[in-house]
């Protein structure tokens, strides 16, 4: 028997019947213990409300604490009300020109993410921006915009900015990190910075390439680093497979009546998605002029927004992508090499892709996804020539970042110069490395051993905690810069807003470690 059934057989039914007779009205209960008022629920009450249990169980007990209930907040109310001190609203004195209350501006800049821009036009009331859309003259972005860009509105007032320069964890100030580092810069001088180190993510813009080589030229010695978690360096590696130095690929989708992507979600991920959308989706409206709509072939892992788009869509695991792409290599007449796909099922697929890409020759393109291995990106360029591509559907063109390395390798001999102990000083001009760097490399471990370690951030996270000096970094809405975008176009990012929490852009910071800190 269940302790429920023991404690229903003590219930006393006669006596819960004999209150029933006593009502006058509706009454209301939880449990039949409630109703029947036993021992095990008198006590269970008195254990919930030890010091109110008679309060609330009395019908003018429980109306009596209501009412001083309702007293104490009411003088705890008036208790919290002071008097605010008396404002008046003062007109400008000489009022900007363009500001007019209620009325927008619009102004153009840009946003970088992977360290490529797109354009934007942000929309601002009284001085402060508001709301973030494409501009829709900027190549990369033709009046579109991503999620990415729309909130980082957000991020420039989020109250979970870094907002002071901090030193070991505590409170500091611009000025006493400036007398530390130009301390130890004086050090360096005499070594022509063999003990200085930088560290960035994705560098497309002229100007921060010019301040890192001029830095570099001041210290012979130092070395700039970069890293970026999801980089491209598969893409660039490819390139080098293919052509024998790194180029940048450029894809002209309305110009493309059969499309083959290997696991390239093109129309969401990449620097120039939002173009590439829109020239795809222009190619699929049929007009009096354009009968014929392009045709999408996607082979891929994981389901995307292109895949979803597909007119014929493979399914496959990401570790067969690449003996798939050797067959269909193959099929086109390359000579690929290596294991090739087997399956009955994919050689049908195959077949019917090739000829539909032989009969489309110099209006076609093979698109390869940036997480595809580099043998991969190198037989997609190789196909895009044997098929005439070249030159119609796709250019190549230089690369957009200022200095292509591996970025993998770029982090991996900084972890090895810090476990020997080369490293004295070392910026961190954004990302965090110790977060997201991979496990093999130790990163936290030997970043330990670098005599003065300096990061500069939007946030205080991982690797603020463990360097010596937490710089707080501008957002873009709040700095001068420019950049690149996926094509080359050069872009000025400019400011809308001065620094809400006295953030340093990475160029002010350079200039610091260049010793012109007085230059703005």
């Amino acid at each position: 028997m269940t302790p429920e059934n023991t404690q229903n057989d003590r219930l006393d039914l006669a006596a819960i019947r004999s209150r029933f007779d006593e009502l006058h009205g509706p009454e209301y209960w939880r449990s039949l213990e409630e109703l029947a008022q036993t021992e095990e629920f008198r006590e269970f009450l008195h254990r919930e409300f030890p010091q109110q249990a008679s309060v609330w169980t009395d019908p003018i007990g429980r109306r009596q604490f209501l009412q001083l209930m309702a007293a104490a907040l009411a003088l705890a109310g008036l208790g919290a009300c002071t008097r605010q001190p008396d404002e008046k609203i003062v007109p400008y004195v000489r009022a900007p020109e363009e500001i007019i209350p209620g009325k927008p501006l619009f102004f153009a800049t840009a946003m970088t993410l992977g360290g490529v821009a797109s354009g934007l036009l942000v929309e601002s009331h009284m001085g402060r921006p508001t709301k973030i859309e494409g501009n829709p003259l900027h190549p990369s972005s033709l009046g579109a915009t991503t999620a990415f860009a729309q909130a980082s509105v957000l991020t420039l007032y989020d109250p979970d900015r870094s907002k002071v320069v901090t030193s070991a964890g505590r409170i500091s100030t611009w000025d006493a990190f400036l007398r530390a580092i130009n301390t130890k810069l004086a050090a360096q001088g005499a070594k022509q910075g063999g003990g200085l180190r930088v560290l960035t993510e994705t560098v497309t813009s002229p100007t921060l390439a010019h301040q890192l080589q001029a830095l570099l030229a001041k210290f012979p010695s130092a070395k700039w680093y970069q890293y970026d978690p999801a980089g491209r360096d598969a893409v660039r590696g490819g390139a080098r497979l293919a052509f024998g130095k790194v180029v940048e690929a450029q894809y002209d989708f309305e110009k493309a009546n059969v499309i083959l992507a290997l696991d390239a979600d093109f129309l969401s991920c990449g620097s120039g998605s939002l173009r590439y959308a829109r020239e795809f989706a222009a190619k699929r409206r049929v007009r009096p002029d354009q009968v014929v709509m392009n045709r999408l072939y996607v082979v891929e892992s994981t389901p995307s927004n292109t895949g979803a788009m597909a007119d014929h869509r493979l399914p496959l695991r990401a570790r067969e992508i690449e003996s798939f792409t050797r067959t269909l290599a193959q099929g086109l007449g390359i000579e690929a090499g290596g294991t090739a796909a087997t399956s009955p099922t994919h050689d049908k697929w195959i077949g019917a892709v090739v000829r539909d890409l032989q009969r489309h020759r110099g209006a076609s393109m093979v698109v390869a996804g940036e997480q595809q291995p580099a043998i991969v990106h190198a037989l997609a360029h190789t196909m895009n020539q044997a098929l005439g591509n070249v030159g119609k559907t796709i250019f190549y063109t230089d690369p957009v970042e200022a200095n292509p390395v591996n970025h993998t390798e770029s982090l991996r001999k900084l972890v090895q110069e810090m476990e020997t102990g080369l490293v004295d000083i070392l910026v961190i001009i954004g990302g965090n490395p110790v977060y997201n760097a991979p496990a093999d490399l130790r990163f936290a471990e030997q970043l330990s051993k670098v005599r003065l370690r300096i990061h500069s951030s939007l946030y205080e996270d991982e690797t603020s905690a463990l360097c010596h000096w937490h710089l707080p970094e501008a957002h873009y809405l709040e700095s001068w810069s420019d950049a690149r975008a996926h094509d080359g176009t050069v872009t000025v990012i400019q400011p809308l807003i001065a620094p809400l929490y006295e953030g340093k852009s990475a160029h002010e910071l350079l200039a610091v470690l260049a010793g012109k800190s007085d230059r703005s």
